[in-house]
Order: structure tokens, then C-alpha cells, then sequence
């Protein structure tokens, strides 16, 4: 079941991030729950136990694989089912509806603030179902599950009128969506319909006019650390030169490539120390259908695992403090290591890093006190699942959802200052910092009343879309409204986008603002966002 559910979310993914909400092209709510699954089907692979063990095993798995807000949540209700399961070596209706209630709560339970019409409805009324259908003896497992499945349906449906801004832009939660795909995927093995195959293993592939045979690589001595595979949709505007550009970045990031492409794809297969930066560059050329990214030390026996971390990934204490700062781009990465961040761990709104991302990080950082700051609302749940999972070290989570909030929570730390003083010192330093960016619309939409067309300029002030524009000087110009009252104000420039341009994007500022105001740009290099500003 574990495995047909990590199939279905796979093929479904992109079908789901395209149920984001902004028309920012970041949407990977469908991304992270596939590969938070992805992490539980591996565990399956060679799996042989008891059924309480399996639901154990898969579990610890999401639990340390889980990515972005809907993969923390999805990780944390299979906790709560875990733990009704424990012990068991089979299970009735009246088990699975007490381990689906006991997943629910486990969701409610972490998020702050729940709020309705999300993938906690979803999960909520098929709960509610499964108790419902659980009372009555009578009902058969097939039927059990058949039923919840149209809960589950019925409870998506209803998310627009449970949320305004999803029936504003006439889209179901895509949370609720992908939990309802990933028990659609176990539905295939209750009912005998067998697991559901992940469509890059079928004959899609047979499309490419050339294919490559992925199992007869050998990792060797293990030099670049993550096994990297991926089929690329070209867009309508790939060129032969985007794709070129792509082949030499592939062919520079690390070893044993295989790079082959056709009239509508692009597949390919690299070792790399950094993953991240190979799919932000996929990103260029089309979108993502298949990624698949494996730790090749992890598929060492489990001793050399243990041992490897010991020797490699748990530092010990040096000093008092340490930061962990989550980030994309190699500028803003250089920018929290010389404020002093002992490790960076690369993600951002497109690719979350999973908790066991922000765990190896902690433990690799030289002290007894880690920060860790997270620097986007959807990688704070992750965080905090890390904080949960390391146990000697004390690890302090900040919810910074920038990176000019992670930038001016460094400045105003103190090495000498205690621990709940330079917390709070840090907290309060987030609080006067404005965050706007610029990017582009990835698809029509109407939002905040606004109807805006793919392509136009987008305009965010704190993640909320505030201007729509045609030009990117127009969009500065209305964004610059939002900095009047700073002094200090940093204009942090993307990978597509010049030096010159910034420069001039920083005069427009000027002309706004006052000459009197303190305007640095710097290189940032972030992907999605032509400009990040961070306004003090």
C-alpha cells in the first residue's frame, strides 16, 4: 500500500503544485509529498515484518523525510497511525478507524493555528467516516476503504467554501488533494487492482530515442554524495541552447553523467554534492516529471551508515553557539557564512530540504547551542520536527520566513549574550524587517480581485502579491512604495537577473525613497525571484 501510494503521488505531483494558489511559479506542495513518500516506499523495498513493524518503519522514514509544510503534516498523521498499530500483526475496520483517528489528532495537533478547508479537513472527515463505518460489523475492508475514499472526495470539494482565497481561485486545497492521491494509490492494493506503477518505470520512457539503464551504475568511492536522476518536459520555449546550457551545467556539477534528450524531453542522471542546484537548472527548460534523489552513502550497509555519522556528521561542541541557515543561491549562502553560519543547508520555496536534511546540519554544527533558521514559512515544520529528533545538542528554532529576516537575526545576535536574551534580541529584529520580491506569473489567475496574465511581473510584499505589472522597472516602481519609512534597504539580485539591471532597479528605489536612505545591492543568485529586497 506504501508503495502503489508513493507511485500515485509521484505521477500525480505536478497536477497537484499546479493547485497553488498564487500564480507564482513555486507551487511544490505536490513535490513535497511525493518525495516524503518516496522515503517511505524506500524503506518498503526490502521490507520484512509485522505489521506494526512496517507501520514503524515507514513512520521513522516520513518522519525524517518529511518536506514543506504538507509533508511534515503528511508524516506526522502516519506517526499517529503508527502508534495505534504498534504491536499488531494484523488489523479490522475498528483498528483502522482508531489508527486514522489517532493520525488525525497527530496533525491537528502541530499545527498552531488550524485552519479548515486544508488537508486537516480532508483527513478529518475521512476519520470521521471510518468511525462511522467502523460502528457497524457488517462492513467489509473493501467497502471500508471505498467509503472513506468518498469522503475524502466530498471533504476536497468542499475546501473552497471552507477557504475564500481557494474559491477565489477556483482550486481545491492541494494538500487535501494530495492526501487524497496517496489513498487512492493504497485503495489499488485493497481492492486487488495490485500497486500502482510510477509512470517513468512504464512506457513512458519508451518515448525517449534514447534511454539509459540507471541500475548498472556504480557508486565507486562515493566522491559527489546524492545519486540524481531526472526527466525534464520541455517547455514551449526550451531551445536547443537552453538545453545545451543545461547539458554543460549537468556535466559541471559532478561524475557519472548520462545526458540524452528527444523533441519533448530531457533525462538525465548525475552525481552531485548538491541536488538543489541541479533541479533549480531542470527548472529552466520545463518542468519536472520524475526526480529521484538517493543519499549513495545510505545505500551502504547500516553499520557503515552508523559509523559515518559518527565519524562525519556529529561535530563536537567547540563554542557556546551555532547557526544552521536554510537558503538558495549562492550569493545569500555567502552572505549568512560570513555573518558567521557554520552550516547552510541549500533549499528554499521550490525545494524544501527534509528534516533529516536540518538534523545531518545540526549535527554537524561545533556547538552546544544551534539556531536554526529556516528562512521560509513552508520549511518551519521541518525545522521543528529536527529540533524533536536531536537529542545532544539543544537546538533553538527561529521562524524567520526570509532570508532578510535570517540576515538581520545574525546581526543582532551577541556571542557573549545568554541564550534567552540573544533570542529574544534576534525576535525582535525580525519584527522591523519588510521583505518584497519580484517574479513572474507562471499561469492566468485572478487573485486579491486582481486578474493577472502568464508572464506579467509580480510584486510580493511578505509573501502576499501586492502589485501586478508588465515591466520590471513598473513593478519596482510600485514595490518601492513599500519602503518608505526604512533606512537600510538591500537589494539582493537573482540568477536571472544582471548586475547592470539591479543597479538600475536600485536607482528606482532611490528616486522613491529619498538619497538619504542607506541602498546596497548584492548578488543573491536565488532562483524563482528575480529580486529580493529587505527593507530595515
Amino acid at each position: 500500500m506504501v508503495i502503489s501510494a508513493a507511485n500515485c503521488i509521484e505521477n500525480e505531483k505536478e497536477e497537484i503544485n499546479g493547485l497553488n494558489i498564487f500564480p507564482v511559479p513555486d507551487g511544490d506542495t505536490g513535490t513535497n509529498m511525493s518525495l516524503t513518500m518516496q522515503a517511505g516506499k524506500k524503506e518498503m523495498m526490502t521490507f520484512n515484518g509485522t505489521l506494526g513493524e512496517c507501520s514503524a518503519k515507514v513512520a521513522s522514514a516520513l518522519l525524517r523525510g518529511g518536506r514543506g509544510n504538507s509533508g511534515v503534516i503528511l508524516s506526522l498523521f502516519f506517526r499517529g497511525f503508527s502508534k495505534e498499530l504498534a504491536g499488531k500483526t494484523e488489523a479490522d475496520i475498528c483498528d483502522l478507524s482508531a489508527a486514522f483517528a489517532g493520525g488525525v489528532a497527530a496533525a491537528y495537533k502541530a499545527v498552531r493555528n488550524p485552519t479548515e478547508g486544508t488537508i486537516l479537513t480532508v483527513m478529518r472527515m475521512m476519520s470521521e467516516k471510518a468511525a462511522e463505518l467502523a460502528a457497524d460489523a457488517t462492513t467489509e475492508t473493501v467497502e471500508f476503504f471505498r467509503a472513506m475514499e468518498t469522503a475524502g472526495e466530498e471533504a476536497l470539494e468542499l475546501t473552497p467554501e471552507l477557504l475564500p482565497v481557494l474559491k477565489q481561485a477556483n482550486v481545491v486545497d492541494a494538500g487535501g488533494k494530495g492526501f487524497l492521491t496517496i489513498f487512492k494509490g493504497m485503495l489499488s492494493v485493497v481492492e486487488g487492482n495490485g500497486i500502482i506503477p510510477a509512470e517513468n518505470n512504464g512506457a513512458e520512457e519508451t518515448k525517449t530515442k534514447a534511454s539509459a539503464d540507471f541500475d548498472s551504475f556504480e557508486t565507486g568511492d562515493i566522491k559527489f554524495g546524492y545519486c540524481t536522476e531526472c526527466i525534464v518536459e520541455k517547455a514551449e520555449d526550451c531551445t536547443q541552447n537552453k538545453v545545451e546550457i543545461l547539458s554543460s551545467f549537468i556535466n559541471g556539477i559532478g561524475d557519472s553523467v548520462v545526458f540524452v534528450e528527444d523533441d519533448e524531453i530531457v533525462k538525465f542522471h548525475v552525481h552531485t554534492n548538491d541536488p538543489g542546484k541541479v533541479l533549480s537548472a531542470c527548472l529552466k527548460c520545463g518542468s519536472l516529471q520524475m526526480v529521484k534523489v538517493e543519499n549513495m552513502r545510505n545505500q551502504h550497509s547500516e553499520m557503515a551508515i552508523k559509523d559515518a555519522v559518527k565519524k562525519e556528521e556529529k561535530a563536537a561542541p567547540e563554542k557556546t553557539y551555532g547557526f544552521v541557515s536554510v537558503v538558495a543561491g549562492n550569493g545569500l549562502c555567502d552572505v549568512f557564512k560570513d555573518l558567521g553560519a557554520d552550516s547552510i543547508v541549500n533549499g528554499g520555496q521550490t525545494m524544501n530540504p527534509s528534516t533529516e536534511d536540518i538534523v545531518r546540519a545540526v549535527n554537524a554544527t561545533p556547538s552546544e547551542i544551534v539556531y536554526v533558521l529556516p528562512n521560509n514559512k513552508n520549511i518551519y515544520m521541518a525545522a521543528k520536527q529536527a529540533e524533536e529528533l536531536v537529542d545532544d545538542k539543544k537546538v533553538v528554532v527561529l521562524k524567520t520566513v526570509s532570508a532578510p529576516q535570517g540576515i538581520s537575526a545574525m546581526i543582532a545576535f551577541d556571542p557573549d549574550a545568554e541564550e534567552a536574551d540573544n533570542t529574544a534580541a534576534m525576535k525582535e529584529a525580525m519584527k522591523n524587517v519588510v521583505t518584497a520580491k519580484m517574479t513572474f506569473a507562471a499561469r492566468d489567475s485572478v487573485f486579491d480581485g486582481k486578474e493577472i496574465r502568464e508572464g506579467q511581473i509580480l510584486g510580493l510584499v511578505e509573501n502576499d502579491v501586492r502589485y501586478v505589472a508588465d515591466t520590471r522597472e513598473d513593478c519596482m516602481k510600485e514595490l518601492s512604495q513599500s519602503f518608505s519609512g526604512a533606512e537600510v534597504i538591500t537589494l539582493f539580485y537573482g540568477e536571472d537577473a544582471a548586475e547592470e539591471e539591479a543597479q538600475e532597479m536600485a536607482e528606482i528605489i532611490r528616486q522613491t525613497v529619498g538619497s538619504d536612505k542607506e541602498i546596497m545591492v548584492l548578488r543573491g543568485g536565488q532562483p524563482v525571484y528575480f529580486y529580493l529586497i529587505s527593507a530595515e
